[in-house]
C-alpha cells in the first residue's frame, strides 16, 4: 500500500464567547494531530462526543480552514490551495451520521445520487441516469428504477443511509469519510451496512476514515485507529493491538464501556476506569489528567506519543500492563 492522504500537526481553535460577550475562551478543537492514510486502508478515528473527530474530517475535505499544519493528498499539499478544491471534492466524500439531515427531503433519489456528478459536470442526463442506477444496484437498493423515483421520507433509515452512500460512490472517490455512519441506525441492520462498506471498500480498493465512538463496530471494519482525546492523538496503531493490549488509561475506559452480550452480567457491577474531572486547566499537561485514575505529579507535562509496540504509539507517562 502508499500513502494517499497524511495530515501534519493539525490545529483548529475556536473562540467561545460568554453570556452577553462578557467572556470569551479559547476551545483546542483540534491540536497537533498528525497521522496517515493508505490506499485501500481503513484509518479508526476514535473518541467520545466532543474529541474533534468529524473537526478533522472538515479539515480534509476543506470545508473549515485550518489554524495551522498541513495536509497532502496523493504527495500533493492541499493547505490553504484552493486551486485543486474541485479535485479534492471529487476524490473526497463524506456519509454523515444522520440519514434523516443528510439529504435533501424534497428531491427525489434520483436527483440525490446525480447532483456530485451534476456538480462535477460529469456526463450528460441519460449518463448521469445510467450511474445512478448502477450505485444504487451497488448499494442494495432494488429495485433500482423504482428507488431513484421515491423521495426520502418513502424509506426507512437504512435505505436513507444506502442512499447516502450511493451519493458518496456516485463519483468513484478515492477517501470516504464516514462520521458515525451506523450509529442512528437500528441494531439489527447496523452489520449489514457494515458488511456493505467493507465489500465495496475492498471491491474498489476505497480508503475510508470511519469516526466512530464505538469501539465494537471499530473492529469489525477498521485495520488502524487513532484515540482521540479533547483534540489530541492519546494511541495509536493496528486495531487489534490497540483493543487487546491498550496503553492508554483512556482508551482502557472505552473499552471497559462496551456492552458484552452476556446474562451473567446483568448481575455483575462493571467498573469503568475513570474518574469524576476535578477543576484543573485541561490544556496544561495531560488533557486526560483530570479524569485519569493513575494520575502522577509528572502528568502536569504534556506527554508525547512514544513507541510501545510495533506501529503500535501511546501518549502517556504511566506503563500500563
Amino acid at each position: 500500500m502508499s500513502e494517499i492522504l497524511r495530515v501534519e500537526h493539525l490545529k483548529k481553535y475556536f473562540t467561545k464567547k460568554g453570556i452577553f460577550r462578557s467572556k470569551s475562551s479559547t476551545v483546542k478543537a483540534i491540536d497537533d494531530v498528525s497521522f496517515s492514510l493508505e490506499k485501500g486502508e481503513v484509518f479508526v478515528l476514535a473518541g467520545e462526543s466532543g474529541s474533534g473527530k468529524t473537526t478533522i474530517a472538515k479539515l480534509i475535505l476543506k470545508s473549515i480552514d485550518v489554524d495551522s499544519g498541513k495536509i497532502f493528498f496523493e504527495g500533493q499539499e492541499i493547505t490553504g490551495d484552493n486551486k485543486n478544491l474541485k479535485k479534492i471534492r471529487m476524490n473526497t466524500q463524506m456519509i454523515h451520521q444522520d440519514p434523516y439531515d443528510s439529504i435533501n427531503p424534497r428531491m427525489r433519489v434520483e436527483g440525490i445520487v446525480s447532483e456530485p456528478l451534476e456538480i462535477h459536470n460529469i456526463g450528460n442526463k441519460k449518463d448521469r441516469e445510467k450511474r445512478v442506477m448502477e450505485v444504487l444496484r451497488e448499494v442494495k437498493l432494488e429495485p433500482a428504477d423504482e428507488i431513484m423515483k421515491k423521495y426520502p421520507h418513502m424509506l426507512s433509515g437504512g435505505q436513507r443511509q444506502r442512499v447516502v452512500l450511493a451519493r458518496a460512490l456516485a463519483l468513484k472517490p478515492k477517501i470516504i469519510l464516514a462520521d458515525e455512519p451506523v450509529s442512528m441506525l437500528d441494531v439489527s441492520i447496523r452489520a449489514e451496512m457494515l458488511e456493505l462498506m467493507t465489500e465495496l471498500q475492498k471491491k474498489y480498493n476505497i480508503s475510508f476514515i470511519y469516526i466512530t465512538h464505538d469501539l465494537a463496530t471499530a473492529r469489525y471494519f477498521g485495520q488502524r485507529i487513532g484515540i482521540l482525546y479533547m483534540g489530541k492523538i492519546v494511541e495509536i496503531g493496528p486495531i487489534s493491538q490497540v483493543l487487546e493490549n491498550p496503553k492508554h488509561p483512556y482508551t482502557q475506559a472505552l473499552i471497559d464501556a462496551i456492552s458484552e452480550p452476556d446474562p451473567e452480567n446483568l448481575h455483575r457491577y462493571k467498573k469503568i476506569r475513570i474518574n469524576e474531572p476535578t477543576d484543573v486547566d485541561v490544556y496544561q499537561g495531560c488533557r486526560f489528567r483530570a479524569r485519569c485514575q493513575y494520575v502522577i505529579e509528572k502528568c502536569k507535562i504534556e506527554p508525547e506519543l512514544n513507541t510501545v509496540g510495533k506501529k503500535h504509539l501511546c501518549a502517556c507517562h504511566i506503563e500500563l500492563d
